[in-house]
Parts: C-alpha cells; sequence; structure tokens
C-alpha cells in the first residue's frame, strides 16, 4: 500500500466551518458578529487592553529615587520652604540676643511676633533658633547613620564572631531606655553645648536601625554578585562599599531622615524642660522661655506657637518625605495602589459589559414570552437547537 493510499483512507479531511454569524448555541446569539470562521468575541474595553503601550522602566540611579508623588511634592515644599526661612530671614532681622526693645511687646511692623520677657524680639529668635535645632538634627542624625553602618552593615556581612560582638552591644543599647538615660547624662554636664547635646542624642538614637541594616545585610551576603566579588579576591572593605552599601541606600535615606526628625524632638523636649544646650537659641529653648514666664497664661500665643508650628511643619516634611522612600525599600507600598486600580478598573469594565442595554440585552424577551418584535421566544428556541443539532 502506497504512501498516498493509506492516507486516503485513514485521514477524513474536516468539514468547512460554518461562518460564526450562523452559529447559534440554546437561541442566544452572539453580542457582535464576525465575518468568516473567526470565533465572536466580546470587545475588549480599552482599561483592559494588553496591547496598551507600558511605562518605560526606570532603569540605573533613577530606579533608587522616589516616585513623584503628591506627599514628595509637600514633604519637600516643608522642607525646603523652612531651610529658607532659617538661613535667609536671620539677614533680615535684628540680632536676636538684643535687649535694646521694650518688652512684651506685641505684634507690630517693627516686630512682627513681638518681644519677650527681656527684649528680644522673637522673630529674630525663631529665625536664627532653626539654626540651632537643625545642627542638632544634623549632628545627631549622621552620627547614629555612623554607629548603625558599622554596627549593622559590618556585623551582618562578616558574621560569626564580629556579628556576636556587634550584635551584644546592639542588644545592650536596644533594652537602655533613651529619654530617661538623655536626662540623667544631660542633669549631671555642667555645660551643655549644641554638640554635646547632638553627641548624645546621636549616640542613643541608632540601635534600631542597626538591627534593620544587620538583616538587610545578611539577606544581601548571601547573593551571587557578592559571593562572586568574593570569590575574585576583594577585600571586605570594598564588598561592603561597592556591592551592599549601593542596595541599602535608599534604607539607609530614611534612617537618616528618622533619626534628624527625633534629634529635633528630642532636642525641644529636653530644652523645655530645661535640660537643653546652655545659652544657645533654638525652638526648643524658646519654648523654654514661654514655659517659663507664663507666656499661655499672658495670652501671648505668638510666643510659643510659631516655634511649636515650625516643629510640627518641619517633622511632617520629613516624615511624608520618608513615606515617599519606604516606597522604594517596600514593593507592596509602591505596586499595591497600582494594582487596586487595575483593580477596579476591570470589576466597572465588566459591569458595564454585562449591563450593555443596546447589545445582545435588547433582544431579551418579555414576561408573556414574547420578543419585543413581536415573535415567540419558545419556538425560536426550538427551531435553534434543531439547527444546531443539525
Amino acid at each position: 500500500m502506497s504512501d498516498n493510499t493509506r492516507d486516503t483512507e485513514l485521514v477524513t479531511p474536516a468539514a468547512d466551518a460554518a461562518p460564526a454569524a450562523t452559529v447559534v448555541v440554546d437561541g442566544l446569539a452572539p453580542a457582535t458578529t464576525t465575518e468568516g470562521i473567526v470565533p465572536d468575541v466580546r470587545d475588549v474595553p480599552a482599561a483592559l487592553d494588553q496591547d496598551a503601550p507600558a511605562a518605560p522602566a526606570r532603569r540605573g540611579l533613577r530606579a533608587m529615587l522616589p516616585r513623584r508623588s503628591g506627599k514628595l511634592t509637600a514633604g519637600i515644599v516643608l522642607v525646603v520652604g523652612i531651610l529658607l526661612f532659617t538661613f535667609v530671614a536671620p539677614f533680615f532681622t535684628q540680632d536676636p540676643r538684643s535687649t535694646a526693645n521694650a518688652r512684651f511687646l506685641p505684634p507690630s511692623a517693627e516686630h512682627l511676633l513681638g518681644t519677650n520677657h527681656i527684649g528680644n524680639d522673637i522673630f529674630a529668635q525663631v529665625a536664627y533658633g532653626g539654626q540651632g535645632s537643625l545642627m542638632v538634627g544634623l549632628i545627631a542624625g549622621g552620627i547614629a547613620l555612623v554607629l548603625s553602618i558599622v554596627f549593622g552593615i559590618v556585623a551582618g556581612y562578616r558574621g560569626r564572631f564580629t556579628d556576636e560582638a556587634l550584635s551584644l552591644v546592639t542588644n545592650i543599647m536596644l533594652v537602655i531606655p533613651g529619654l530617661p538615660l538623655i536626662i540623667v547624662i544631660s542633669a549631671y554636664l555642667q555645660t551643655r553645648s549644641l554638640i554635646i547635646v547632638a553627641v548624645i542624642l546621636g549616640l542613643t538614637a541608632w540601635p534600631g536601625a542597626a538591627i534593620v541594616l544587620r538583616m538587610q545585610a545578611k539577606s544581601l551576603r548571601a547573593r551571587d554578585y557578592v559571593s562572586a566579588a568574593r570569590v575574585a579576591g576583594e577585600k571586605t572593605p570594598r564588598i561592603i562599599l561597592v556591592e551592599i552599601f549601593p542596595n541599602l541606600l535608599p534604607l539607609l535615606t530614611a534612617q537618616f531622615l528618622g533619626a534628624v526628625l527625633l534629634a529635633i524632638l528630642a532636642e525641644a523636649g529636653l530644652s523645655f524642660l530645661g535640660l537643653g544646650p546652655s545659652g544657645s537659641i533654638t525652638w526648643g529653648t524658646i519654648l523654654n522661655q514661654a514655659s517659663a514666664n507664663n507666656a499661655l497664661s499672658l495670652g501671648m500665643w505668638w510666643w510659643f506657637v510659631p516655634p511649636g508650628l515650625l516643629i510640627a511643619l518641619f517633622g511632617c516634611g520629613l516624615a511624608l518625605i520618608n513615606f515617599s522612600l519606604d516606597e522604594i525599600i517596600n514593593p507592596r507600598l509602591r505596586l499595591g495602589p497600582a494594582a487596586v486600580k487595575s483593580v477596579r478598573k476591570a470589576r466597572k469594565a465588566g459591569l458595564a459589559a454585562d449591563a450593555d442595554p443596546d447589545g445582545a440585552g435588547s433582544d431579551a424577551p418579555d414576561a408573556d414570552g414574547t420578543d419585543r418584535d413581536g415573535t415567540d421566544t419558545d419556538t425560536d428556541t426550538d427551531d435553534a437547537k434543531e439547527t444546531v443539532g443539525a
């Protein structure tokens, strides 16, 4: 038997497919019809179109930067505005330590926020005091960042004895209450400058960040590119600075901003208790003077509201920036809102397609079993079933 004869006997040619427009299943015609043998499909909404161009992927340094959002913009505006006020306004005010003015003056064109109990211009003190508070925050944040890197990243990467020794110090500092320790140290010091207060705050603000960085460093140590660098003979400092440090940069930035914010709030609290920097002007010392001279009972709101409001706004700005950085560190925060919006659009598109009043639903039968054009639906259904059966 030849191959052609075998193919003729075993292979039966398929019948021509019926056009999609004539195929009827249980009497229900498709919502939209297409000519030829292409199956009928419902129109895909534009929101669910898979061929829509995707947003370009961010690479390199742009991938490490926070995406533009309302909270990031608001945070940057608040922080930059307060920084400009702090460093520019002192050039247009009088000496904040000048006592040539009358005491307890209300706000006026000459003194925008009045004067205090010894004749100092309160607006000048608020503008100049921001520099002291920011200096304390930056120094304390820098010290906390360096210590958290040493006791976190180095301990997590080195492991073994180094990890155990550094983790022991971190756990000891973690269980010591920070604020009572700061109060005790400040109370025993006769003279407390801004730098001393900043150093004390920085030495007590790093344990929590060190634990987080240690866990991240232990995770990165097992990555392939770190193992390849180690096999290639790279030194430990270079591996930490080149391979591990860049991957932790968003987390380090968030830790630094958090340490700066906590240091500013802690300095304001210490100054309010009378344990702040001696002979310096900060937002906290202004609040301490207002409290000591009964500004609240005298109704002098212009003495304590501006410094407290600036502390709150600056902290709010840093917190908003920190939230934007969290979207880089935690992918769920970055991809969660977009996923929720996609699900909502899909649900709305599905409901709109099911409730199509001008499509197939217009041929729905009435209560008496007849179509809107007057034909009997039962007869149509029987004929349709016979057509399909044939």
